[in-house]
């Protein structure tokens, strides 16, 4: 069963939780006969279960506020009404692709769903204050700037080999850019791709499909930059 973006942000949450001992003996053979395990596996559906409820309403209260219907919304993002009304009553955990095309739309933000409110933009932002999120299994994006008075998101994403950013491509507003850290990244944008390695740099329209993809021999790190656009 495909896993959604929030059941895998709240099991690395639920992780860091436990004692390293814990965590240790958890990933063995024997981890579901382990108590502390248990109580991790207990508690990380039920905050799955909260985690969702609350972005459910979150989502519902924005597409109300900018007046869209379900079918409305359905028709921009391609995602359907029922899948729709199953996210925002929190029965079902949205993909990347879903979360992305939705927020897109309702102009929301991952840290707005996560519960992190926009304040005044600081001079610094510490790395403890970064939001770190892995949508995907081997993927992970660190939220290093969220300025949604200028419209500019900054993310330093990590791809393990084979990891991609979503299933299929994905299409959203704005614009972006992407530039390539360490290792090799394949980035296909409207059907081509494109082979990008260190110190290379693309850029696109989000509405164009797209996907990415580490087909390297090791660890891709890259800085991706989107613009949003009226």
């Amino acid at each position: 069963m495909r896993r959604g973006f929030f059941d895998l942000y709240w099991r690395e949450v639920s992780l860091r939780d436990l004692p390293k001992r814990a965590v240790s003996q958890s990933q063995g053979k024997d981890r579901d006969k382990h108590p502390m395990a248990r109580l991790s596996a207990k508690n990380g559906r039920n905050g799955t279960t909260e985690v969702l409820r609350a972005v459910g309403r979150k989502l519902r209260l924005r597409r109300v506020e900018r007046g869209f219907t379900l079918q409305a919304v359905s028709e921009r993002t391609g995602v359907s009404a029922a899948m729709l009304s199953l996210v925002e009553r929190g029965k079902a955990s949205p993909s990347v692709g879903t979360l992305v095309a939705i927020n897109s739309l309702l102009n929301l933000h991952i840290p707005e769903l996560l519960g992190h409110t926009a304040g005044n933009q600081d001079l610094v932002t510490p790395a403890a204050k970064q939001t770190v999120v892995k949508p995907l299994r081997g993927v992970v994006h660190r939220v290093v700037a969220d300025d949604q008075a200028r419209g500019l998101q900054m993310t330093l994403n990590h791809y393990s080999r084979g990891a991609a950013n979503s299933p299929e491509p994905i299409t959203h507003g704005g614009y972006e850019y992407g530039y390539v850290l360490d290792g090799e990244l394949e980035v296909t944008v409207d059907g081509e791709t494109h082979l990008l390695r260190a110190g290379d740099l693309i850029s696109y329209w989000s509405s164009e499909p797209h996907r990415i993809v580490n087909r390297g021999p090791k660890k891709a790190r890259a800085l991706w930059i989107n613009l949003r656009t009226s």
